[in-house]
């Protein structure tokens, strides 16, 4: 039976990672030399080249791809051995590693997050917002513990890692009251025409409003687009149009924001979900935060 050489197979990881050799020797703390010998004895027994030349740069072959996406998945395995083994009876407060996608409203995370904080244990939560793919990445590292998004986990990423529906809503229109007033009594179709700040193409919320306006025959001024739902919701107290936003987070877009509802369609469907390197989430505060959004904050 053949065996396989693990840390040669972690050499190979970790050039893969640095980018290079000479770079990957420097993280090893050992002599290029030694380390390109290794590689060779790893090429040997995985039956072919995993690198080729490209100029000065080294580039995966199709085998070195294949060999690499394996590795990850060891290594991520072996950490998480290692972080089950060690999380035990901690004196210091549990953490909570959590990345939000920043297309996300930011008032519904906060509201996914409120869980958290109402465990027996205290938490320390820290957050990071940022891409998907960045967030990605340091949850395939564990680097976080969980990632919260308004999509699930796109097909063709790398990243071994599970979505968890936590619920859904329908959207919810609101302007300061001068702007809101004269277009209540005949919405949606009021809003044709309409100053309207919208979030950017590509997001989930803006795909699906340009399918409902179209649907309902609807053209809005469009006054500002944003990748910054907060900002965008700025920009609506000061009247500068009117805005959409999911309707789990209504009460407090009214309250912090001063604005009206002009209206409210359950067309247009909003998903969040928790992203995890877990099948199963066995986090506390992660278990908390699904279970309060899916049997409350999104009416179970």
């Amino acid at each position: 039976m053949d065996w396989l050489n693990y840390h040669h197979l972690y050499y190979f990881w970790t050039i893969m990672r640095e980018k290079s050799l000479t770079a990957a020797s420097v993280k090893l703390r050992l002599a290029p030399s030694t380390v390109s010998s290794q590689l060779a004895r790893l090429e040997e027994a995985m039956g072919g080249k995993l690198f080729h030349r490209q100029g000065r740069s080294l580039e995966p072959t199709d085998l070195g791809r294949l060999v690499y996406e394996y590795a990850d998945r060891i290594f991520a395995l072996g950490r998480e051995l290692l972080d089950t083994l060690h999380s035990g009876p901690s004196t210091g407060p549990l953490s909570l590693r959590v990345g939000i996608v920043d297309v996300l409203p930011k008032l519904v995370a906060r509201r996914l997050l409120e869980p958290a904080g109402r465990l027996p244990e205290p938490v320390r939560l820290i957050c990071h917002e940022g891409k998907e793919e960045a967030l990605l990445a340091a949850l395939a590292l564990h680097n976080l513990d969980v990632v919260l998004s308004e999509t699930p986990i796109r097909s063709g990423l790398s990243v071994k890692a599970y979505s968890h529906l936590l619920g859904e809503c329908g959207v919810s229109f609101f302007g300061v009251e001068r702007l809101a007033a004269p277009l209540r009594a005949d919405f949606p179709r009021s809003l044709d025409k309409a100053p309207m700040l919208l979030p950017m193409p590509m997001t989930s919320l803006r795909g699906g409003l340009d399918q409902w306006f179209a649907a309902h025959s609807i053209q809005p001024n469009p006054r500002g687009e944003f990748d910054d739902s907060a900002l965008l919701m700025v920009f609506g107290q000061e009247g500068e149009g009117i805005f959409a936003a999911p309707s789990v987070i209504e009460e407090e877009v009214l309250r912090q924001f001063q604005v009206g509802v002009v209206g409210r369609t359950s067309e247009v469907r909003m998903r969040f979900y928790a992203l995890s390197v877990e099948r199963i989430i066995r986090h506390p505060a992660v278990t908390a935060i699904s279970e309060a959004a899916r049997q409350r904050l999104f009416g179970g």
